[in-house]
């Protein structure tokens, strides 16, 4: 097991109660323009504006870049809204992109990186299923966890996903306090392959 994947494994403890302890089996990267995702690190609000380049790793083949034909599922959610001390609007989904594809050559993806481009396989536009909603913690409500999850469909089909589109961002629809993401992906049969997360908090606190 790779220290990535290994310390992806302890820092899902951290995203409790978003989603059950899972073994990643892929490194998820995200990156903003002067920021990237670290597993737990802190990056102000607005720096997060604009939606992040997302890249899949596979540690365990030898070109480092996951070639599976499977369609993935990057998602984003709020556990901490409007505070972590007063979730009552917890969970809040903040992104779904379906039908994720990366190939042998692709280094990235959502969106596709402007230098390199002779280099890049093109790929298949993702789908929102909700479109990027940048963080923005409320004032005096500390630090957000603002958690990225990758699904991949449970039965291993590599066919486009037709997931479910939920009702609202807040409770991702559910209706229920605490409703959220594991709701939302039991309902389509996904499972959880790779994660990354962060912390945001407004300046003023």
């Amino acid at each position: 097991m790779s220290a990535v994947v290994a310390s992806s494994k302890s820092a899902s403890r951290k995203f409790d109660p978003v989603i059950d302890e899972f073994l990643p089996s892929l490194t998820l990267s995200v990156s903003w323009k002067k920021n990237d995702a670290d597993l737990g690190n802190t990056i102000k609000p607005k720096r997060l504006q604009n939606q992040p380049t997302i890249s899949l790793y596979d540690e365990a083949d030898p070109e480092g870049i996951s070639s599976s034909s499977l369609s993935y599922v990057v998602t984003l959610t709020d556990p901490d809204a409007p505070s972590r001390d007063n979730p009552e609007w917890s969970e809040m989904c903040h992104w779904i992109a379906a039908n994720v594809s990366v190939s042998q050559k692709t280094v990235s993806i959502l969106p596709m990186p402007i230098f390199g481009m002779d280099e890049v396989e093109e790929t298949s536009a993702p789908d929102d299923v909700i479109e990027y909603k940048p963080p923005g913690p409320p004032k005096k409500t500390g630090k957000h966890r603002y958690v990225f999850l990758v699904f991949a469909p449970s039965n291993g089909t590599t066919e486009p996903l037709h997931l479910s589109k939920p009702k609202d961002r807040q409770h991702w629809g559910t209706g229920d306090e605490g409703g959220g993401v594991r709701d939302w992906a039991r309902e389509n049969e996904l499972v959880p392959v790779a994660a990354n997360f962060i912390y945001s908090q407004h300046k003023k606190q």
